[in-house]
């Protein structure tokens, strides 16, 4: 079994619901089992800004699909969801992206990891601290560290449901 962490967000159709059915159907994916889940932490959106704010968690999971297959799997979730991409950055009911893959380093047309821009990106980075502090990426540094020079008023970890 290879660990694997998976960014999700979303910022339509009642977002912390979708959320939660998305860490709920990671688990149902073939050859994937959800290990555990971060909080979910509400966040301003990055790039186009004039939407509503997003709903942002971190999974760690555990597979036996390889880096593409896992990312394919996450794509057709994502379109399973409703999923619909109009242009970069644009509202959506649901985004997964696949930030590390035990430790793996490539770059390539369709998959780069680790995830070319997390450690830019408190909503990736801070609730990814929750599940794998001390976890490199790549030459940046640590989560640990990388959340902390990221964590701003923007990001506002939510109650317990």
């Amino acid at each position: 079994m290879t660990r694997a962490y998976v960014a999700l967000g979303s910022n339509l159709e009642q977002p912390e619901q979708q959320i939660r059915a998305a860490l709920a159907a990671l688990d149902t994916l073939e050859g994937v089992r959800l290990v555990r889940a971060s909080a979910l932490y509400r966040t301003r959106p990055v790039g186009y800004l004039d939407q509503p704010d997003f709903i942002n968690a971190v999974a760690e999971v555990e597979t036996v699909l390889s880096a593409s297959d896992l990312l394919s799997a996450l794509l057709a979730l994502e379109t399973r969801f409703g999923r619909v991409r109009s242009f970069r950055n644009a509202p959506r009911v649901l985004d997964l992206d696949l930030l590390l893959y035990d430790g793996c380093e490539q770059a390539g047309p369709t998959l780069t990891l680790p995830h070319p821009r997390m450690h830019e990106r408190a909503f990736v980075m801070v609730p990814l601290a929750e599940l794998a502090p001390d976890r490199a990426v790549g030459s940046h540094g640590t989560v640990a560290a990388l959340a902390a020079t990221l964590a701003t008023p923007d990001i506002e970890r939510l109650a317990e449901a």
